[in-house]
């Protein structure tokens, strides 16, 4: 059994101090997201996936999460971006098309 949706947070850390997600509070926001979908009693087997990767490639956008299997990538800044992201796209399926970044 697989996840309903999965999440995934880029949280990269690059040594040479260039620009990437985990300066901008990347680290945060998926400890956030994780907390909500827990305690909304969403997470797990079965239902939706929330986890952080090292770098995926979209650093220009930053930070950066997609969710499988969906294929569908965003940007985010705050809280109330990663609440809409988890109310609208993995509990309904309706993609945020004002974070959505290709």
């Amino acid at each position: 059994m697989s996840y309903q949706r999965h999440i995934f947070f880029c949280n990269n850390v690059r040594e040479d101090g260039t620009a990437c997600c985990s300066q901008l509070s990347a680290g945060k926001l998926y400890a956030y997201a994780k907390d909500k979908c827990r305690a909304a009693g969403r997470l797990g087997i079965g239902k939706i996936g929330v986890s952080e990767s090292r770098c995926l490639g979209k650093c220009e956008f930053g930070p950066v999460a997609v969710i499988y299997p969906d294929n569908i990538w965003y940007k985010y800044i705050n809280s109330a971006d990663i609440d809409e992201i988890i109310t609208e796209h993995l509990e309904h399926g309706r993609v945020v098309r004002r974070l959505q970044i290709q």
